[in-house]
């Protein structure tokens, strides 16, 4: 069985890159490895990104969104992560359930108990054994973005991802074991550093 690692975080915390650096470092280092991310990651998720990120002609609710998100996570996971897991590679997610945890429930205000029942049924019970959460203030993750082409979610207003942020906050204190977390206002250089020897450090268990 592989490794499965994520990263989460608010708008602006620099994910993506991260992801993908970590990505390349793994490459470098000659460990088979694979890089996703959500939502999307597969035809079927990245139509319904569309959906949930970008359209315009219709107004989706709270639960729809919690719904959507699990429909291609669900995919995401038969068809992408546990394959790779099954093969033994460290597989890379830019985010996963934590997500709509953070957004659906600390965000929306949806039930916890009923979106941590789906996640469950959406993964098979699959959770990474690293999560590495970039937490940056609202205000300095919003400074690194495009203000003239957001999406549904970056165009919500500040208090909504402030719950966001202290919503990841909670999970990680919770989950000390499983969180790693990163001051995100740091170098990206930096952060990638911190995060390599993490993760090197991590990989060094499972040898």
């Amino acid at each position: 069985m592989g490794i499965f690692i994520t990263f989460e975080g608010g708008e602006g915390c620099g994910k993506s890159y991260q992801s993908g650096e970590l990505y390349r470092r793994l490459l470098a280092n000659s460990t088979p490895v694979l890089l996703t991310h959500e939502p999307g990651g597969t035809l079927l998720g990245e139509t319904i990104t569309k959906w949930l990120k970008w359209h315009k002609e219709f107004t989706l609710s709270a639960t729809g969104e919690l719904l959507l998100f699990n429909a291609s996570r669900n995919q995401l996971c038969n068809e992408v992560i546990v394959p790779a897991l099954n093969e033994g590679k460290v597989v890379i997610c830019d985010r996963f359930s934590d997500s709509t945890i953070a957004y659906q429930g600390y965000g929306r205000g949806l039930d916890f108990g009923i979106i941590q029942s789906l996640n469950r049924l959406a993964t098979d019970g699959l959770k990474p054994i690293l999560t590495i959460l970039l937490d940056i203030p609202v205000d300095c993750g919003f400074a690194r973005k495009d203000k003239t082409n957001q999406d549904r979610f970056e165009a919500e207003g500040i208090t909504f991802h402030e719950r966001v942020r202290q919503g990841y906050l909670k999970m990680a204190h919770n989950e000390p074991q499983r969180f790693f977390v990163v001051d995100a206002t740091r170098s990206k250089e930096a952060i990638a550093d911190i995060v390599w020897q993490k993760v090197y450090a991590e990989l060094a268990k499972y040898k």
